[in-house]
């Protein structure tokens, strides 16, 4: 019994030590994407889209955690290639532009709001597929786009995969994505990073 005990307070502390060492990381990714609040209020102002300030930043948490030149990953959709764009305020200035393009599709499609921000991760033609399929983005929905559409489209037509070992991937796949498919559950992972950033801003 007293073995266990032991095993047991052992355990729980290597949780405890678990929980604020990932505390301490989501801090600092936090603090490294607020950075910009200012610079993302202003381009969310002249896209029209001032509401969606929160979003983008938890959009900006996903595609580098505030840590990249290219903050959000607004190379691909600009010039077609990645690792383009080496100055924040352009990538934030074409960022936000085709995210406002996306809100405006997708709110004439009548779709839930994430699926404008899944459109972000896959591309403007996801808005017309979730218009067609009941209009609310789910990961099932997501992943039959994924597999069925965007993955065969630019090349994987044998349904290749490859590990992704995210919580959201985890439970409901086992941890994968499929090649050249994007990210199935890039809308659910905004979505907790809007969380993350609200719980943590208080410290900061």
């Amino acid at each position: 019994m007293k073995i266990i005990k032991r095993l047991s307070i052992i355990v729980t502390i290597i949780i405890i030590i678990g929980l604020l060492y990932t505390g301490y990381i989501i801090r600092g990714n936090v603090q490294q994407v607020v950075r910009y609040e200012d610079q993302v209020s202003a381009a969310a102002e002249e896209n029209g889209i001032p509401e969606y300030k929160e979003l983008i930043l938890a959009i900006i948490y996903a595609e580098s955690k505030g840590r990249s030149a290219d903050l959000m990953q607004s190379s691909e959709s600009v010039y077609g290639q990645q690792a383009v764009i080496d100055n924040p305020q352009e990538s934030i200035d074409y960022g936000v532009k085709f995210l406002a393009e996306a809100i405006k599709q997708n709110d004439e499609a009548g779709n839930d709001v994430w699926t404008a921000v899944q459109a972000y991760n896959y591309g403007l033609e996801y808005i017309r597929f979730v218009k067609e399929n009941g209009g609310k983005n789910t990961v099932a929905l997501s992943e039959e786009y994924s597999k069925e559409f965007l993955s065969p489209m630019l090349g994987n037509e044998d349904e290749e995969t490859y590990p992704y070992y995210r919580l959201q991937s985890v439970f409901h796949n086992g941890g994968f994505l499929y090649k050249n498919g994007g990210n199935m559950f890039y809308a659910d992972i905004v979505k907790m990073n809007q969380q993350l950033i609200k719980w943590f801003r208080w410290s900061l």
